[in-house]
């Protein structure tokens, strides 16, 4: 049976949800990690199809087949991917910044604002991020912070009196758009290229079908996201929302703008974008 990947946080449940409640049918078997664990098992092998961050694509990508249409990426605001900051982004040179060891993308993305637009040269430390330690962020001696998924959008509501609040928040989609004007894909779907293409199609049409149904519940998505994170339902539907799942031709132009910034920094070899084949 092929073994297929999945992300914990809210921003998979458009793509999962019709599969958890049995409404779309995968002849597969679900794995469930963050981006980075997720990353190391496509690397590996160990999965044959996944969702990956978009730079774990970049770093091999004669290994991987994307699936085509499918993604998580924005066109403006992410609310889920943010660096919260003591201090204004572009004073932050020599200062610790701490990044979440969860998801490629996100730092190099923070590095390339860094470098880029805000034009400061911190200290980048790896940390975690969980909903469990938000309201720790404050005792930890550290300028900034990237934090990711559930716990960005827990620490962004301000529902919680026990999470500290920092004075300078960056949303790193919005910054993207502002400098770029490019939407902005965080993650993608691919499988292995030894994966057999019968088996890869009838996961990839199952994972359409149910990214559709996804969207068009989202309501119901979003009272599940806010049981599970706390995160207000209103404030959960607005994230779901502003999300895209879909990997368009503008998708395809802010992801390629994003490579080709890597791989002039050294970051990633040079590559193609290679889709899993329609027979």
């Amino acid at each position: 049976m092929i073994s297929l990947g999945r992300i914990p946080y809210i921003n998979c449940y458009p793509v999962y949800g019709a599969v958890d409640r049995g409404i779309v049918q995968l002849d597969a078997e679900l794995m469930t990690g963050v981006p980075s664990d997720l990353n190391a098992r496509m690397a590996a092998g160990t999965l044959d199809i996944s969702v990956v961050s978009a730079v774990e694509y970049a770093r091999d990508s004669r290994r991987y087949l994307l699936l085509p249409d499918l993604a998580i990426s924005c066109d403006g605001p992410v609310q889920s991917v943010a660096l919260y900051s003591k201090l204004p982004a572009s004073e932050l040179t020599g200062r610790d910044v701490l990044v979440s060891r969860s998801s490629m993308t996100s730092v190099a993305l923070l590095e390339l604002l860094f470098e880029n637009v805000w034009h400061a040269r911190p200290t980048f430390v790896p940390g975690d991020a969980e909903l469990s330690d938000v309201g720790r962020f404050a005792e930890e001696e550290h300028a900034a912070r990237l934090v990711i998924g559930d716990a960005a959008l827990l620490l962004r509501a301000g529902t919680d009196p026990a999470v500290p609040r920092y004075e300078h928040f960056y949303d790193l989609g919005e910054a993207w758009k502002r400098w770029t004007g490019q939407p902005f894909v965080f993650a993608v779907w691919v499988a292995q290229r030894a994966t057999p293409v019968k088996e890869a199609l009838a996961v990839h049409a199952g994972l359409i079908a149910a990214r559709d149904w996804g969207l068009a519940n989202l309501p119901s998505l979003a009272a599940q996201a806010a049981d599970v994170t706390g995160v207000p339902q209103g404030r959960c539907l607005s994230y779901l929302s502003g999300l895209d799942y879909g990997l368009s031709y503008p998708h395809l132009a802010g992801l390629t703008e994003f490579f080709r910034r890597l791989v002039d920094k050294g970051r990633v070899p040079n590559g193609t974008l290679t889709f899993l084949p329609a027979a």
